[in-house]
């Protein structure tokens, strides 16, 4: 039996992208910049994939910018902001337990001269509100948090951090990355106070190479891509119609009459593989179950078992998953959120996540749970005494 429980990684492109796409390059296949019919053609897909978008969030269609996915988005968003906000203050805020794509750029911030504040986070991985507040000051022009962590799955108190901005002043630009909550939760960014959202097409059933950010209306922020004008002057370069499609399909797929089903699964998944976790020796699980963190991802960590080797001794058996997150995989260094929440030193090398799909089956869990029951133990005789 093949199990791939590795979709907070990616996701398997479900059939109807597939077929838009190829619809996309082969058919309607015009340069949406174009006057002609072709042209016409083309640009219809990219006002369809943003009016989808715009609707699932409950914003302005013209609030949607594509992107090439959540890494230019989250850029785009920290990068642009700071850039468009600089001669207010330089001060930015940011949790400590992000993804590469938003650390690397507030290092990058860090070097062009910004004051960049780490907020801590608690043993579950949430963000210290209190030492948010104290951050906060007149030079503070942008806070960026994660809704949902990529490597354990602890949903963020977005809405509450967003209260506590705009309390303080409504003018700090609040960002969010939501790569791992879009399609796992119903965000509506006007309600809980962001002018940014994040969103990557792949972790969505839709194509690599594409996602959007929302941008509230009048939101100051500068292009980072410059070039011939297109999406407003925004994110210059010909639009990539076939992706944007892809990820308009995607979405409509997700958000329709069927979506709290398809999470209610999620989560019976989760503790299903969390119930089965805890019953093999010195095991910690680093997830919550229930709604206390995100439904499609579980942290364990197998003590003595280093977790380069447990997950290739799975892939063996056809199961696939990550050891962290598979975007930072090829870079050596432990990870910032195990640290960050306090796991012990003999356990941070240990630390394997399984993610799930809204088809990921009871019995891939079961088949899974079997393999590991067996694995474990034998790995454990090998380490050096």
């Amino acid at each position: 039996m093949e199990c791939y429980l590795d979709n907070s990684a990616t996701t398997r492109t479900a059939d109807e992208v597939v077929k838009i796409m190829i619809e996309a390059m082969q058919v309607n296949f015009g340069n949406p910049s174009s006057k002609h019919m072709k042209g016409v053609d083309g640009e219809k897909y990219v006002k369809e994939a943003a009016s989808i978008i715009a609707k699932s969030l409950k914003v302005l269609d013209k609030e949607i910018l594509f992107t090439s996915g959540g890494t230019e988005s989250n850029n785009t968003a920290i990068i642009g902001t700071a850039m468009a906000n600089k001669r207010k203050g330089n001060h930015v805020i940011v949790s400590s337990v992000e993804h590469a794509s938003v650390k690397e750029p507030f290092n990058f911030l860090e070097r062009e001269g910004f004051r960049v504040t780490y907020l801590p986070v608690n043993s579950e991985g949430i963000v210290d509100l209190e030492a948010l507040k104290d951050a906060l000051d007149d030079e503070t022009i942008l806070v960026s948090c994660m809704h949902v962590n990529n490597e354990i799955g602890a949903v963020e108190p977005i809405e509450e951090i967003g209260r506590i901005v705009k309390e303080y002043n409504p003018d700090i630009i609040y960002h969010v990355d939501a790569i791992q909550s879009y399609g796992k939760y119903k965000i509506y960014p006007k309600k809980l106070g962001i002018d940014l959202l994040s969103v990557s097409g792949h972790k969505i059933h839709g194509p690599k190479g594409s996602g959007f950010l929302f941008i509230k209306d009048k939101t100051r922020i500068k292009p980072i891509i410059y070039g011939g004008g297109q999406q407003k002057g925004m994110r210059s370069g010909t639009e990539n119609v076939p992706a944007i499609a892809g990820l308009g399909k995607a979405v409509e797929l997700i958000y329709n009459e069927y979506f709290d089903e398809k999470i209610n699964h999620l989560y019976e998944i989760k503790d299903y593989l969390i119930d089965g976790l805890t019953k093999i020796e010195d095991v910690k699980i680093n997830s919550k179950k229930g709604d206390l963190s995100a439904p499609q991802i579980v942290s364990a960590s197998f003590k003595n078992v280093r977790a380069e080797v447990l997950l290739h001794a799975l892939e063996e058996k056809e199961i696939y998953v990550s050891s962290g997150s598979a975007c930072s995989s090829n870079k050596p260094g432990l990870s910032n959120t195990l640290v960050a929440i306090g796991l012990p030193n003999d356990l941070l090398d240990s630390t394997i996540r399984f993610s799930f799909n809204y088809g990921t089956s009871k019995e891939e869990i079961d088949y899974t749970l079997e393999v590991l029951n067996t694995l474990v133990p034998q790995l454990r005789r090998f380490i050096r005494r």
